[in-house]
């Protein structure tokens, strides 16, 4: 059974769900999603290289993880269903910091994303074993030093990450 995702009007108000699968295209309705940037102990950030089996931005290099939440689940229950899902990580914090943000962008095959997408900043709890469906590679780095990459060269990351990037003020957990 596909996963549903939670439809939003314009202002942000939700107003039904829908199959994953049928809303990602070259017409994507507005719907509900969040990105999460992990950070281990020692202040490093994950970030993780797209499987290149994902339907959008396939092998491009992101934040640590995305996704959307279920109808009726809060969104940092969501937050840490994907992390264990994707990552197999348990987050010990999370805390959201940019809580209104949105894109729309589309990719090299003509779908697009349009997403209201909080951003949230976790802790992990030990290291990722990554679920190959979902990352084909990961890293962890230094935040500042993962800024002045994804500004100086956007090209070699995802198009919401470069945003988020631009809007987010303090980068670190």
């Amino acid at each position: 059974m596909d996963d549903l995702v939670v439809l939003l009007d314009d202002d942000g108000n939700e107003i039904g769900t829908a199959p994953k699968n049928s809303v990602h295209g070259a017409d994507t309705s507005l719907h509900l999603a969040f990105s999460c940037y992990v950070f281990n102990e020692r202040g490093e950030v994950l970030i993780t290289r797209r499987a290149l089996t994902k339907k959008t931005w396939p092998g491009v290099w992101t934040n640590s993880f995305c996704g959307h939440p279920a109808p009726a689940e809060t969104l940092t229950d969501a937050v840490h269903r994907r992390a264990e899902f994707e990552l197999g990580l348990d987050l010990s914090s999370i805390d959201l910091a940019l809580p209104l943000f949105r894109y729309r962008a589309t990719d090299s095959s003509g779908i697009v994303e349009n997403e209201v997408c909080p951003v949230y900043l976790a802790r992990a709890v030990g290291d990722p074993l990554p679920n190959p469906d979902e990352v084909m590679e990961y890293t962890w780095t230094d935040p500042e030093a993962l800024r002045q990459s994804v500004l100086t060269s956007p090209f070699a990351f995802s198009p919401w990450m470069v945003l988020q990037m631009r809007q987010l003020e303090t980068f670190r957990a």
